[in-house]
């Protein structure tokens, strides 16, 4: 195994983990009022800046063409004035779960186009290609503890651990 196929199999095994989260998530839970963030909004989000940051660069980025407008923000946008992101409708789980596939399916390639010691590409992020993969590692699994602490403490389901995830 070379270095860019285990980088691959993070991305995968990260990604399965989160659709784990998204198909054992129940009805009510998907868009409960009683949390300011909905369990879909963090879905989205995670994928939104793995596809994101699997890109060249914020130039080169082409959103997904079933995005809505500030969906992949949980919180106030991170430019003056700071406002809250605007209200959208939720993507259903099988929304998210689609995106997902996208983005699992270009992984390999997407891993494959950027020298690992070149920069990330993005100037906020002052890494460079191997370490930008390891915080999307770092930053999709952080979301899917949150969906899955959140998926424990209502229904006692959890989602199964994924060591090195698998092609399409």
């Amino acid at each position: 195994m070379d270095l860019r196929e285990a980088i691959a199999g993070q991305h995968l095994a990260g990604l399965e983990m989160l659709e784990g989260a998204v198909r054992a998530c129940p009805d009510e839970l998907w868009d409960d009022p009683s949390f300011e963030i909905r369990y879909w909004r963090i879905a989205y989000h995670a994928l939104f800046y793995t596809d994101f940051y699997l890109s060249e660069s914020e130039e080169a980025f082409r959103p997904w063409d079933r995005a809505r407008p500030e969906a992949q923000f949980l919180g106030p946008l991170p430019w003056p004035p700071h406002r809250a992101p605007i209200e959208v409708e939720p993507y259903s789980p099988r929304e998210i779960l689609e995106y997902a596939q996208i983005i699992r399916g270009s992984i390999a390639q997407r891993v494959r186009a950027f020298p690992l010691d070149g920069p990330s590409g993005f100037p906020w992020l002052p890494l460079n290609r191997l370490e930008l993969h390891f915080y999307t590692f770092r930053h999709t699994q952080h979301h899917v503890g949150q969906l899955v602490e959140r998926l424990r403490s209502r229904t006692g389901a959890g989602v199964a651990w994924i060591g090195r995830g698998s092609a399409l």
